[in-house]
């Protein structure tokens, strides 16, 4: 065998066994819509979620996720991801947790306190804070309840 074929399986094998950790892009997410909770601490403790944005041409990505009482977020960093732009010009979401769907709005947090409080709870869950921590350079939303 090869050097390159090799090279292939390995790569196969990672890309097979990796794949739900990989943040390639979707369409529609399907799942059981479930009411938001008041407390989301324990239902984010999934490691990844998937977060679709983009209601007339759905787009979904696979996402960390932190979920701190009744605040539950999602962070770009400063990367304005296509996501990011999605939410800029449409706030409605549908976040997929195991088989529950939730229908959401995304707001974009600016106040530095919540931030903080944010990044706490990001490094106690991943093991390190976010490398971006300024509210005008980081894209951080907080996901809430539809109206």
């Amino acid at each position: 065998m090869t050097t390159r074929h090799l090279t292939l399986i390995l790569g196969a094998t990672l890309l097979t066994t990796a794949c739900g950790y990989i943040p390639f892009s979707g369409g529609a997410l399907s799942g059981r819509e479930t009411p938001p909770p008041t407390d989301w601490t324990q239902v984010a403790e999934a490691k990844i979620i998937e977060l679709e944005t983009n209601p007339t041409d759905p787009y979904s990505v696979k996402l960390w996720i932190i979920g701190a009482g009744p605040n539950l977020y999602v962070h770009a960093g400063a990367n304005r991801t296509t996501w990011v732009e999605h939410i800029e010009a449409d706030s409605r979401v549908r976040l997929l947790i195991d088989d529950a769907l939730y229908l959401l709005r995304a707001q974009r947090v600016t106040d530095a306190g919540e931030f903080d409080n944010f990044a706490q709870a990001y490094d106690i869950k991943y093991g390190n804070r976010p490398r971006n921590e300024s509210v005008d350079e980081a894209y951080l939303f907080r996901l809430t309840p539809r109206e």
